[in-house]
């Protein structure tokens, strides 16, 4: 199973916001999903993007593929960051493991 983080389509004609979902990339995007982590608002002045750090971390350490957009989004809030620097300190200790056995 194919696991994708990406945007869900809400709100009225011409006044859309997105919930930032958890998803098998095999569901319709508004369709069932795993999990909600976050919000993107982009008709607010300055563009309103809440997420939960934590869970989006969680869900990137467990294999899911952010969209372009949602990637982005994770950018520009430094959720990727976050990630990459989890990832980097679980190869640091799995390599000092290695390196004592």
């Amino acid at each position: 199973m194919a696991v994708k983080i990406r945007l869900r389509r809400m709100g009225s004609k011409k006044s859309p916001f997105y919930r930032v979902i958890v998803a098998d990339s095999r569901a319709p995007r508004n369709g069932r999903f795993i999990e909600e982590i976050g919000v993107y608002n982009p008709l607010t002045e300055p563009k309103t993007f809440k997420v939960d750090q934590e869970k989006a971390v969680d869900w990137l350490n467990k294999g899911a593929k952010p969209t372009d957009t949602v990637a982005r989004l994770f950018k520009q809030a430094g959720v990727a960051n976050v990630a990459e620097s989890k990832v980097e300190e679980a190869e640091v200790v799995a390599e000092t493991e290695v390196e004592q056995a």
